[in-house]
């Protein structure tokens, strides 16, 4: 019969409160075959928490997350903040996914999802950008793939990551950027570390422009 899934008011909650409820309790909200991939791919309940906690102290308005995948982070950390979310995601059923999980959570008023490549779509302004390692997939062997449904490979990810560098740069003084486990490349000069998590499965840091 598999585990019984949870309400969705009982995980609401425990988010509005800045409570990380089970991984596996929200996982069920996902389509199955999408569950298996969430320990890998998907940000962990923990890390939405937090992040929702520094965006609302550091006065983020808006975030963008690139590479939202099943839309995890932008809708348990809508629930957990006061900001509005944009996911970009490449993959059109992980899109469609994301948007019925933000239906299902209420919360698809501040969790849209736009569906694109970086370097291939207008990204919508934003005061904060976060990235989960979201071009860490092109240098996975095919069983860590999502799927096989996107080129991936060395050349796509160091293409992706001198894009993201790109952006960083012409981030306007006052940016915030959110990276957990990195993003592949470097934070160029102009911004300083103002939060850090090291408590997390792996390391969550906050960084703010600062100069141009």
């Amino acid at each position: 019969m598999g585990d019984p899934r949870p309400s969705t008011s009982h995980v609401g909650r425990s988010l509005r409160q800045k409570r990380a409820p089970d991984d596996r309790a929200f996982d069920l909200f996902l389509p199955r075959e999408l569950r298996a991939l969430a320990d890998q791919h998907w940000s962990p309940l923990s890390v939405a928490v937090r992040t929702a906690e520094w965006i609302d102290d550091l006065g983020v308005a808006t975030v963008l997350d690139v590479g939202a995948g099943a839309g995890k982070l932008c809708v348990a950390a809508a629930l957990a903040s006061h900001a509005r979310f944009i996911g970009v995601e490449q993959r059109p059923h992980l899109v469609a996914s994301a948007r019925e999980l933000a239906r299902t959570f209420d919360v698809a008023d501040r969790a849209t999802f736009l569906e694109g490549r970086l370097g291939e779509i207008e990204l919508p302004a934003a005061d904060c950008l976060y990235f989960y390692n979201p071009f860490g997939e092109n240098l996975f062997g095919t069983a860590n793939h999502i799927d096989d449904d996107v080129d991936l490979g060395r050349e796509r990810y160091i293409r992706d990551v001198r894009i993201a560098e790109a952006l960083l740069r012409r981030a306007q003084v006052g940016q915030v950027v959110i990276l957990y486990n990195g993003f592949g490349g470097r934070m160029p000069e102009g911004y300083d570390q103002v939060r850090i998590d090291r408590e997390q499965p792996s390391v969550l840091r906050a960084w703010r422009r600062v100069r141009g």
